[in-house]
């Protein structure tokens, strides 16, 4: 019998979509480097405006912070396929343009579409929408992502640990996204 080695397949990758918040990705990128986690990373266009007007960065300091880098409209990207091995998806921030297209099968690119691969082949996939009030087929589409098995974790921080600035709101948001990940962390104070 032959020996063989199979790597476990541990990276995470997190997409990036047009919608206000991208400080919550941001924080989730420097947070697992900082847990020296492997990430593949997919900025749409629209969100590479969002970045540049909330937080006056450039997509090249973003994608320093991941240890791969896809193009928002290649298909034929390795994350794009069933056979590529990677953990868990991390949507932050969601636009409702694109939870539409994932509860609708409709992969047409590379964020839809490698939702679509880990939502078919069950593996974690943790969206956070941002849009405030929400219409119903909003929460329709949240409703068919989650009888998949897709995690909806809004950006709704909680107020119990005091929170003294922006940043620990950020924080806590951030520390329920590795949480549902499975992934200790300290990011926030937990309540006792």
């Amino acid at each position: 019998m032959n020996n063989i080695l199979i790597k476990r397949y541990n990276m995470i990758v997190v997409a990036i979509t047009g919608a206000s918040g991208v400080t919550y990705s941001l924080k989730l990128l420097e947070a697992l480097k900082k847990l020296d986690i492997e990430t593949g990373l997919v900025v749409s266009k629209p969100a590479e405006i969002i970045f540049d007007y909330e937080l006056n960065m450039k997509l090249g300091e973003i994608k320093d912070l991941a240890d791969h880098y896809y193009e928002p409209n290649d298909l034929t990207s390795s994350i794009n396929s069933g056979s590529f091995k990677f953990e868990s998806l991390v949507i932050v921030p969601c636009s409702m343009k694109t939870l539409s297209a994932i509860a609708n099968g409709y992969g047409n690119n590379a964020i839809t579409r490698v939702a679509d691969v880990a939502l078919k082949e069950k593996r974690k996939t943790v969206i956070i929408p941002r849009e405030t009030p929400l219409r119903p087929i909003h929460l329709e589409h949240m409703l068919e992502i989650a009888k998949e098995g897709g995690i909806i974790l809004p950006a709704m921080p909680a107020f119990y640990h005091n929170p003294d600035n922006v940043n620990d709101l950020v924080n806590f948001v951030v520390g329920k996204i590795l949480d549902s990940l499975g992934i200790e962390n300290n990011l926030f104070k937990r309540w006792e």
